[in-house]
Order: C-alpha cells, then sequence, then structure tokens
C-alpha cells in the first residue's frame, strides 16, 4: 500500500455488496472498520461513506450505529419492494456521483466493492480525474475487469481472520495417522 503521510484519500464502501460476498463465501460478517483501517495507513482520511440499505424489519439498526460510531458517514434509503413482490437494493448510481463530486479534492478514491459495474467510474477517475483507484473486495466475488482496471487490488479473502468478525482459520490437524491394520484375507 502506498502510505504517503500527505495524500488525501476517501472510502466509499458498497455495503450490500461485502455483506454479501463475505456471507456468501465465509459465513461471517464484515470488519468494516479494520478494512478502512488498513486502506488507509499513513495517509490522510477525507472521508469514509457507507451506502446501506434499510429493511422493511429494520434488523440493521446497530450494525448502522456501530458504522456511525467508527466516524463512516452513512447514506442510507429504503428497500424498494415492486407490487409483483421483486425488491431492489442498490445505490451504484448514488456512490458513483459522489465520488465523482468528491474527486478534485482527492489524491485516491478506495471503492470498498468487487462489482464490475464500478469500471467506467474507475477508468473515468483515472482518465479525466487524474485520480488513483484502489478496490477492496473479496477476491472470488470480485468482477475480473474491475481488478484488472484499478490502480491496486485487495484481496480481503488472504486475511479473512482480520477482515471478518469472528473469523479463525481453520486447524490443521496436528495428530499423526495411525497405521491402517490390513486384514488377511482367508
Amino acid at each position: 500500500m502506498i502510505n504517503e503521510k500527505a495524500q488525501r484519500i476517501a472510502v466509499f464502501i458498497d455495503t450490500q455488496n461485502l455483506y454479501h460476498s463475505a456471507r456468501s463465501v465465509f459465513g461471517h460478517k464484515v470488519n468494516f472498520s479494520q478494512i478502512i483501517s488498513d486502506v488507509v495507513g499513513q495517509r490522510q482520511l477525507v472521508k469514509a461513506i457507507a451506502y446501506v440499505i434499510e429493511t422493511e424489519r429494520g434488523d440493521e439498526k446497530q450494525f448502522l450505529s456501530a458504522l456511525t460510531s467508527k466516524g463512516i458517514e452513512l447514506k442510507s434509503k429504503e428497500l424498494m419492494v415492486f407490487a409483483d413482490g421483486s425488491k431492489k437494493a442498490d445505490w451504484d448510481v448514488g456512490l458513483a456521483v459522489d465520488v465523482v463530486k468528491m474527486a478534485p479534492r482527492l489524491d485516491t478514491v478506495v471503492i470498498l466493492s468487487g462489482d464490475s459495474d464500478f469500471v467506467p467510474l474507475v477508468e473515468y477517475l483515472q482518465e479525466q480525474m487524474m485520480v488513483r483507484v484502489e478496490v477492496a473486495s473479496f477476491g472470488r466475488s470480485t468482477g475480473l475487469k474491475l481488478k484488472e482496471v484499478v490502480d491496486a487490488f485487495y484481496d480481503l479473502a488472504d486475511k479473512p481472520e482480520k477482515y471478518l468478525i469472528g473469523y479463525r482459520k481453520p486447524r490443521r490437524n496436528t495428530r499423526a495417522k495411525r497405521p491402517v491394520k490390513k486384514i488377511a484375507k482367508k
């Protein structure tokens, strides 16, 4: 990671994407504050924004409270439910607009998402705004094209014990295997 202390950085969190990736790949919740701390390093954090969806049940209240207690700004909207029962929970456009608005005041943008829908945003920031773009996400659920276009990709799956709440590395079986007894044929 680049740790230039004068570098201005903002972190934009596609909360739904990271949450569902962590759940499907590892079955655990994400430690957002640890990820932000590590991707920022010694650089100057200008802002960290988490884009969240509020569900009908409101189960996420404790989670949202935990994010704000870590100094993460929240942008939320309600889950859209259509007449046919289908649901939509998407912040891609809102996140992209905020990034473009803030980019002139930044040296680096970090997007916490594996969604390849952000490829045009990344290319625009690099080519037109001369901003470095980094992505942190779980590699197995990150679009290949996104990994290819960013200036740096941090695979959170490399250290799941650090970036997932309650995750423990599986223990290796250190006991010696017992020899298999051969049964004599009669």
